[in-house]
């Protein structure tokens, strides 16, 4: 299972980050990648190394348990929970494909506070405001599920405090300076990752 792992999360990484940049460099003519954001030590800077973290821990934990490094938690370690990972890992790919089509040239990993981007709220973005994220996150606990270790739980819940971070410090702040009461009707209408919970004033 660590091969069929490893190779997933290869097609992960090449499709939502190399794919997608390609698409954003051929109708902008920007990556869209901004890089780690804010000082050294700040929420912001955190989040982005955490990210950063967090996929070198997910690409590391299937080789790890491929050579036999890492041993897997027994009670995760089966033909049931696999298969459930693999559903996971599916739909999660394909809701972050999905959204980022959606989101067309607005995508962008990272903030730069000099741009002002469209405001997306048609689509899955009309379902929850981060469908790109909340999409990440099954895709990342399919994949612990496929090879299910410490190195690998400690993979997803880096991505997990990454994610939380990025939005609720970085993005919504950023997305209301930029769009102001457009911004806050929406995010007061629609949830963070889940329908209906995380709207802007209700935490």
């Amino acid at each position: 299972m660590a091969v069929v792992a490893l190779i997933s999360y290869a097609v992960y990484l090449a499709l939502a980050f190399g794919m997608r940049t390609l698409i954003q460099l051929r109708r902008t003519g920007s990556s869209g990648f901004k890089g780690i954001g804010g000082r050294p030590g700040s929420a912001e800077w955190i989040a982005g190394v955490l990210f950063a973290v967090a996929l070198a821990v997910g690409a590391a934990a299937p080789v790890l348990a491929l050579v036999g490094a890492v041993e897997p938690i027994g009670a995760l370690d089966t033909t049931v929970v696999h298969a459930a990972g693999t559903a996971l890992f599916i739909g999660g790919l394909a809701g972050t494909l999905a959204a980022q089509l959606a989101m067309g040239a607005s995508w962008r990993i990272g903030v730069d506070e000099d741009e002002r981007t469209e405001l997306v709220t048609h689509g899955p973005f009309g379902i929850v405001r981060n469908p790109i994220f909340a999409a990440m996150l099954p895709a990342s606990a399919g994949l612990t599920l496929m090879v299910p270790s410490a190195v690998a739980m400690l993979g997803l819940v880096a991505l997990v405090v990454a994610l939380e971070l990025q939005v609720r410090v970085v993005e919504e702040p950023y997305l209301l300076r930029s769009h102001g009461s457009s911004y806050a009707t929406y995010a007061a209408r629609v949830g963070r990752f889940v329908p209906g919970v995380g709207r802007l004033g209700t935490g």
